[in-house]
This record gives C-alpha cells, sequence and structure tokens, in this order.
C-alpha cells in the first residue's frame, strides 16, 4: 500500500559535512568524521523524531555523497519521494573545524553549481500540498540561485493557497547573495508569505533595519505574519502577534559544545508544538529548550530529541499556569 502524502513538507539544500575530529586549523586536521548539514534538513529530522511524516525536497548529485544524504534521511524516517538524483551537478560539502569552548566553529564550504542550486518550480510538480499540513521553509534556498529563489516561491504560494500553514525562518547567509538589497527585500517579500516568521534579533535588525524586538516584530506583523518570534540567543526569545507579546527566557547551559544548530532546534521546537496546538508561551518554551539542548552536543542535528525524550524534559519543567 502506497504511503500517504507527507503532512509537513521542508525544501532546501542538504550538504555532506566532514566535522574535524581534533581542534585546530583546518589546513592541519588529517581526520574527519562524516556526517549531514543543511538548516532545512536539521528542521525537517527534529520534526521526524518527534513523530511527524516528513517530506523533502531537494536535488542531490548522482554521486557517493547524495546516496549517503538519502540514506540518512530515509534512516530518520523523512520521505524522500521528491528527493531528486542530478546527474549533471555535485552534492555539495562542507567542512567544520572542532571548536574550542563553545566558540563558533569555522565552517568552509564547496557548494557553488551544487545539485540544490539548480532547484527549480518544476521540481515542486508532483508534490500533494492538498495532503500538507505544514511547510517549513528557510531563507537559504533562495539565497542559492535564480531557480532556487522562484522555487522557494513556488512552495510558499502553494501551500498557503492549500490552506496549509508555513513557517519561515530568516538564516541569512549573506555571502550567497550579490547584494544587501537583494538579499532584504526577496527574504522579507518571502517572510510577507508565512503565518510564523523566526527571524534572530541581529536578522532581523538587519532585514529591516528597526533596533527592538518589538519593532522587528511589528514589521512582519504588518506584512501579514500571524506570530513573529525572535530568537534573542542565551536570553531566550520573543513572541508577538497581534493579541499578546512576551518574551520568555532561555535555559541555563553548563557548557556549551557546539553551537551550529541551534536556531534549527528553536524552530522544531516552536513549529512542533504550534502544529500539537499548545499556547504560543509554551511553544516559545519549547523552542528554547530544544535549542538549548542542541547546542550540549557535537553536530549540527544531533541533539534533537525524540518525543519520548521531549516529553521527559518537558514533565520535569514547572507549569507554566
Amino acid at each position: 500500500m502506497p504511503r500517504p502524502a507527507p503532512e509537513i513538507l521542508a525544501f532546501g539544500e542538504a550538504m555532506t559535512l566532514f566535522v574535524a575530529e581534533t581542534t585546530g586549523d583546518l589546513a592541519d586536521v588529517q581526520r574527519f568524521e562524516r556526517r549531514i548539514a543543511g538548516a532545512d534538513t536539521n528542521v525537517a529530522i527534529g520534526l521526524a523524531r518527534l513523530g511527524f511524516h516528513v517530506g523533502w525536497l531537494s536535488r542531490v548529485g548522482a554521486d557517493s555523497f547524495g546516496r549517503y544524504i538519502q540514506r540518512t534521511l530515509e534512516a530518520e524516517g523523512i520521505d524522500c519521494r521528491h528527493l531528486q538524483r542530478d546527474e549533471q551537478h555535485p552534492t555539495g560539502l562542507v567542512f567544520k573545524a572542532r571548536a574550542e569552548r563553545g566558540e563558533d566553529p569555522h565552517v568552509e564550504y564547496i557548494r557553488r553549481g551544487s545539485a540544490a542550486s539548480h532547484l527549480c518550480p518544476e521540481d515542486a510538480a508532483d508534490v500533494d500540498f492538498g495532503a500538507a499540513r505544514h511547510l517549513h521553509a528557510t531563507g537559504i534556498p533562495p539565497a542559492l540561485s535564480a531557480s532556487a529563489r522562484e522555487l522557494s516561491l513556488h512552495m510558499l504560494e502553494r501551500a498557503r493557497g492549500a490552506g496549509a500553514s508555513v513557517s519561515f525562518d530568516t538564516n541569512l547567509r549573506p555571502s550567497l547573495w550579490q547584494s544587501e538589497r537583494v538579499m532584504c527585500e526577496t527574504i522579507n517579500a518571502l517572510a510577507a508569505k508565512a503565518d510564523w516568521v523566526l527571524p534572530g534579533l541581529a536578522e532581523g535588525q538587519r532585514l529591516t533595519g528597526l533596533e527592538t524586538a518589538h519593532d522587528i516584530a511589528g514589521f512582519y506583523l504588518d506584512q501579514g505574519a500571524q506570530a513573529v518570534i525572535i530568537k534573542l540567543g542565551p536570553e531566550g526569545s520573543y513572541y508577538r502577534s497581534q493579541a499578546e507579546s512576551f518574551t520568555v527566557d532561555g535555559f541555563r547551559v553548563s557548557e556549551v559544545v557546539d553551537t551550529v544548530g541551534a536556531g534549527d532546534g528553536f524552530a522544531v521546537g516552536v513549529v512542533s508544538a504550534l502544529l500539537d496546538g499548545l499556547s504560543p508561551r509554551a511553544a516559545v518554551r519549547r523552542g528554547n529548550l530544544i535549542g538549548a539542548q542542541a547546542v550540549q552536543v557535537l553536530g549540527d542535528m544531533e541533539g534533537l530529541p525524540s518525543r519520548e525524550h521531549l516529553n521527559a524534559l518537558e514533565a520535569a519543567l514547572p507549569s507554566l499556569d
């Protein structure tokens, strides 16, 4: 019997990640551990671990790295029916240094001309948007190429037109854009098509020219968002809708091991909680909670919890009443 169409859709670029086994300059590192990387796949994996049926749309090269990515995603329970093998272009690669004392690790990408950079609206021709409950998107695919930008717009418009909710994490990658103006205009136009917008504070300042979390949230609410949830780093996060606004403190972490993926963990927490029907305050707290889990382990998505683990973590928290 054919598997039902995914209830949650995500799309973007997954890359094969090589993490240094020792600290120091990447030029001096002799051994690396192979994993996968990508903000969009981090969120897809996090939601799949919580029991959601997640579909992933992308391209990988017809190479061993592409096969590795597909096998890894499928082992996580991701539905890869919309993952295509590109015979003409390679899978993107990323190399990450091992950071010391919780510092942001140095990362180097080999992704120019990758298979995923050739994504286009035609790649979504077989997607059943009518079966989708939710779409999660980020600002990374539109930075890859003009055709991937068209796909991003297509995905958001089709999902919203079909009645699915849409979350959008701005996830700025300035080095991939031709100009600051094009980046800001494009990201803000896509955010205007989302229900839940999730920028970091510095990202929001850069995109809107506004300073405070309150004003940044107001900018996106005026564009049509239902709610804006702004990441404040260790301090927690800020929520604002037309009905309410509040800040939820972050969770204290005794040792920060790897900061990469913290924002993706936050998105997993917020989106999963809202889809679970929890209150906005509970959703923001879950986002903070999973983000804090993510920074305590090495790797981009290794700290994302299973549903059982999340239930245990939340059971130990004080009531929000």
